[in-house]
């Protein structure tokens, strides 16, 4: 956790120091009071002693309650400061660090642990600045401050006390031993919860085809059981603080009037009242000290769990990206040509390789078409042009320089991508298709009519400012295809990529955006993955994939007198006579 707070900004650091002069002057003028009550008591008993006089002692307590009370205002003012701005800064480092990961890095720690860690994990960070902090502060001052005023009173009165406080730190110490483990595993135990819930949300409509609501309820009620059974042996553990605590204030205060009492007995009279004033403070002092460790009650059940949370966040802040930039190159003559030089790809894990000595060329302003069963490696291989993954061997060349030179967002402003599941953000039509660059109407409107898509747009109630909701669950799939390959036409890159991004498209609209994007997107680098025979029979290339190899490539008319593999394909599609 302390690895954590060190990426506090200046003005946090400067918050937190706020917040440890305060509660130390909060706790020195609160452990001045009682010097006060013991010079009230003193002169009330005290022959001769004025009103004047007690009210001006008085005077000096309620001086030192209200400086207190201003000095606890101000703690409390810089510790919502410290913890509200800490936590906005971890969730923004969190999510710069996330935008930099590889595919990889995300499989690895998983959607629902990214989403729990950025939420969940900060909001542990952030009661424990806000509520712990001050505890943590708190605790030893005043423990050490009012052991430092006892230590000058009677000995017996401390040696009890220290006993008394014993056995507080040998809880405290089984409570570390016991419960934190325990809420160490909640937070996997809440990560699968979370995991659990969102399949259940995303997979909605499967669940119901199947009428799969009892599976998936057992599915969320064993989660949820485990989670809830950990959640209770921790707190159960750490519900014997407050109690024992109480115990032992009560018996302390038990303790110290029978010492006194009996220190009074054996005292001569004129060191009774002394005694009796310093049992008064004593006792104060004493409750103080216990109240300190009372909050060590709230601390010791957030710790746990926030330095969880710390060590989650870490290991995705240490974590350095596999895909990093290249250098800043100086620009190349060549423009829109594509290489595969015997590349080969492995997912991490994987038994057997996604792609195997893959090697071709698209020249500029060509189009390259890739077609095979279904894992034979076509969506890893655009992947590999995008730099979602790296090759394991071999290299990938656009415009004749490695992918892994280019800067990554250069590489990417090269390329116009509509990815195989089609994917809207909440917005409108314009700001989907304008996504992340300058918002021209005009451009909008062409790439939307490019796209096939001005018909529907046209006819929504405000146009290309008509709403989208998000993931796009007010249009059909068809029409999210429209707008995803909207948006890659509006960038005017270098390079299309459609990952099967026609096949939620008839024939005829198939065609005809196929036409316009050849008539209107000329000179542009076109490679298209496709299930479909009909979509791609007229690219100047396809390649066929088998398993990860290339088991041809060529025009349509030559793969079906040389490929096996491609007529197989083209019988299962196509007529006798398109045969």
């Amino acid at each position: 956790m302390i690895r954590l707070f060190k990426k506090m900004t200046r003005s946090q650091a400067l918050y937190a120091l706020g917040v440890v002069i305060f509660i130390s002057l909060q706790v020195v003028f609160e452990l001045t009071v009682p010097d006060y009550m013991s010079e009230i008591t003193i002169k009330v008993n005290t022959p001769g002693s004025t009103v004047g006089d007690i009210f001006a002692s008085g005077r000096m307590m309620l001086l030192f309650s209200l400086l207190a009370f201003a000095a606890s205002v101000l703690s409390r003012y810089f510790s919502a400061r410290l913890a509200a701005s800490f936590s906005q800064h971890l969730r923004k480092l969190i999510f710069d660090k996330v935008e930099t990961f590889s595919m990889e890095e995300i499989d690895r720690f998983s959607t629902a642990s990214l989403i729990t860690r950025s939420t969940n994990d900060c909001t542990q960070i952030q009661n424990i600045m806000s509520r712990a902090f001050n505890q943590l502060v708190r605790v030893p001052i005043t423990a050490g401050y009012a052991f430092y005023k006892i230590s000058t009173r009677y000995w017996q009165w401390l040696a009890f006390t220290a006993a008394s406080i014993s056995l507080l730190i040998a809880l405290l110490i089984f409570l570390i031993i016991y419960a934190h483990p325990r809420f160490r595993r909640m937070q996997g135990y809440t990560d699968r919860l979370n995991e659990v819930t969102r399949e259940n949300m995303t997979g909605m409509r499967v669940i119901r085809a199947y009428n799969a609501e009892d599976y998936e309820e057992e599915k969320f009620d064993r989660a949820n059981l485990e989670l809830t059974m950990n959640a209770l042996q921790a707190r159960r553990a750490m519900g014997l603080m407050q109690p024992v605590t109480r115990f032992i204030n009560n018996e302390l205060n038990v303790g110290i009037y029978c010492i006194g009492a009996f220190l009074i007995a054996s005292a001569g009279a004129a060191e009774q009242l002394v005694i009796f004033s310093e049992m008064v403070v004593f006792s104060t002092y004493a409750a103080r000290i216990v109240r300190a460790f009372m909050g060590l009650n709230m601390i010791f059940n957030m710790i746990p769990r926030a330095s969880v949370a710390a060590e989650r966040i870490n290991a995705i802040l240490d974590t350095e990206p596999k895909i990093a930039d290249g250098p800043a190159l100086m620009e190349t003559k060549e423009r829109g040509s594509l290489e595969f030089r015997n590349v080969s790809f492995t997912y991490p894990g994987a038994a057997a390789p996604a792609l195997s000595d893959v090697s071709f060329t698209a020249e500029p302003g060509r189009t390259v078409a890739f077609i095979g069963a279904t894992g034979s490696g076509k969506t890893t291989l655009v992947d590999l042009v995008m730099r979602f993954f790296d090759a394991g061997e071999g290299e990938v060349l656009v415009d004749g320089r490695n992918v892994k030179d280019y800067p990554l967002e250069e590489l990417r402003d090269k390329i116009g991508y509509a990815s195989q599941q089609a994917v809207l953000f909440t917005g409108t039509v314009r700001s989907n298709v304008s996504y992340s660059e300058e918002d021209i109407e005009e451009d909008v409107r062409r790439a939307v009519r490019i796209a096939q898509a001005e018909d529907f747009v046209n006819g929504m109630p405000e146009g290309i400012d008509s709403p989208v909701n998000r993931g796009g669950t007010n249009v059909s799939g068809g029409q999210k295809q429209r707008l995803s390959i909207a948006r890659a036409i509006y960038q005017r890159p270098e390079f299309y990529i459609f990952d099967d991004s026609f096949s939620a498209l008839d024939y005829k609209t198939d065609r005809a955006l196929r036409s316009a994007l050849k008539r209107e997107t000329a000179g542009v680098t076109t490679l298209i993955v496709a299930q479909r025979i009909g979509t791609i029979r007229d690219a100047d290339r396809i390649i066929v994939l088998d398993e990860g190899r290339v088991a041809g490539q060529g025009t349509h008319d030559e793969l079906m007198r040389s490929c096996t593999v491609y007529r197989e394909i083209a019988r299962t599609q196509l007529s006798q006579e398109d045969l």
